[in-house]
């Protein structure tokens, strides 16, 4: 896939969005030193090239009662295409699941998972992970506490 060019003025847009998508245009196109109409057609440009994939609301998962954060190691008995892909399209039907990567080494999926507590993990293990066809193995490291968390891709000069 074609990486689209980004000059300066791309990469400021793209910065001040990522601090603020509520920003209008007419002050993001002051902050980055563009005209209203020319920072308007880069935004829509940038977002029709895919660069700009959306925009959404950060929330605080504990004040929604979600304070259990898990990653979740998912381990394949078999690597099959079928397989795999059964297993993908399961985990991106579970809203406990905020992300999920397949990985290289002591896994093949991390799962990020976010649930009220532990009886509501035990739960999702079993009623949907163990459910899973083709896991071997399962780990689960519990978050202590959030170190850093951000969406915010570096889009430097």
């Amino acid at each position: 896939m074609k990486q689209p060019e980004l000059d300066r003025f791309d990469r400021r847009i793209l910065a001040e969005l990522q601090a603020d998508g509520r920003i209008s245009n007419q002050l993001l196109a002051e902050k980055v030193g563009l005209s209203p109409a020319a920072c308007w057609r880069r935004v829509r440009t940038l977002e029709e090239e895919g660069v700009i994939q959306g925009y959404s609301a950060r929330l605080d998962p504990e004040k929604l009662g979600q304070g259990l954060c898990v990653l979740v190691n998912l381990s394949l008995q078999r690597h099959t295409i079928d397989s795999t892909a059964g297993i993908e399209r399961e985990v991106r039907s579970y809203p406990e699941v905020l992300q999920c990567f397949a990985v290289t080494g002591n896994a093949d999926f991390v799962l990020r998972v976010v649930v009220p507590d532990m009886a509501s993990y035990d739960r999702f293990l079993n009623e949907k992970i163990f459910t899973l066809t083709g896991i071997a193995n399962v780990h689960s490291n519990f978050a202590l506490r959030e170190i850093k968390n951000t969406h915010s891709v570096p889009v430097a000069d």
